[in-house]
């Protein structure tokens, strides 16, 4: 068994916003679809770190959904800065229910083990949010990920953080966010975002003893990540 991440799946089965007119996007469903599915088997889980569909509401992600719903292995989905289709989880978990996508988690102010791993993690916020409302948000998305993290070490596992926003980029950090990963001894962070030319400011590194990296869809030729490989017997 295994645990895989990728983000920015941005997909849009029920919405107009055609991807393809961004380079290195074409055809990226099929793309996405055929590498999944050679890389992910029934029994894994993928964490899909936010940028999920493009639909402005949760009933017109219904096509997105089914398309992900039906691919191998479990899936742990987080809010991006552009799944406006976001509400609150218990109306999230009934849409999925209604909708019988049941392979499909929310992660929000909690966790989830995968083997010796516990999932967790948040939206985040800009590093150069200057506004009243960008402070009040960022705070709020730090308070999220500790309450996340805090949920991940009651399972007895290590806290493996998935964020939507990048916490640090090229020289510019965001104190706010990578204080906690600090505070609460976090080890590895993946977080995705950056698109483009903003992929080559991207950490892929280790910096104060977090391995940083990047999982946007683009940036990993549509191929979901390795995360952690486990033997079953220890999944819970």
């Amino acid at each position: 068994m295994s645990l895989f991440a990728i983000a920015d799946t941005h997909l849009s089965f029920g919405a107009d916003k055609p991807m393809e007119i961004f380079p290195g996007w074409t055809d990226f469903e099929k793309r996405l679809e055929k590498n999944w599915r050679a890389v992910v088997g029934e029994e894994d889980t993928v964490v899909i770190a936010g940028d999920i569909s493009w639909a402005m509401l949760l009933r017109e992600a219904v096509c997105d959904f089914k398309f992900l719903n039906e691919l191998p292995g479990h899936k742990i989905i987080a809010k991006g800065n552009h799944d406006y289709w976001w509400t609150s989880k218990s109306k999230m978990d009934a849409f999925f229910a209604d909708n019988s996508f049941n392979s499909i988690r929310i992660l929000h102010n909690n966790a989830y083990k995968a083997g010796p791993v516990a999932v967790c993690g948040t939206r985040g916020w800009l590093i150069d949010g200057e506004s009243a409302e960008d402070r009040k948000v960022l705070l709020r998305e730090a308070g999220r990920l500790k309450t996340s993290i805090l949920a991940a070490k009651k399972l007895d596992a290590e806290p493996v953080v998935f964020l939507h926003y990048p916490p640090l980029n090229g020289s510019e950090v965001c104190e706010e966010i990578f204080e906690v990963l600090i505070s609460e001894g976090i080890k590895r962070c993946f977080y995705g975002h950056l698109h483009a030319q903003a992929m080559k400011n991207a950490v892929n590194c280790e910096c104060e003893g977090i391995k940083f990296s990047l999982i946007s869809s683009d940036f990993l030729e549509f191929c979901p990540k390795l995360v952690e490989k486990y033997d079953s017997s220890v999944n819970c």
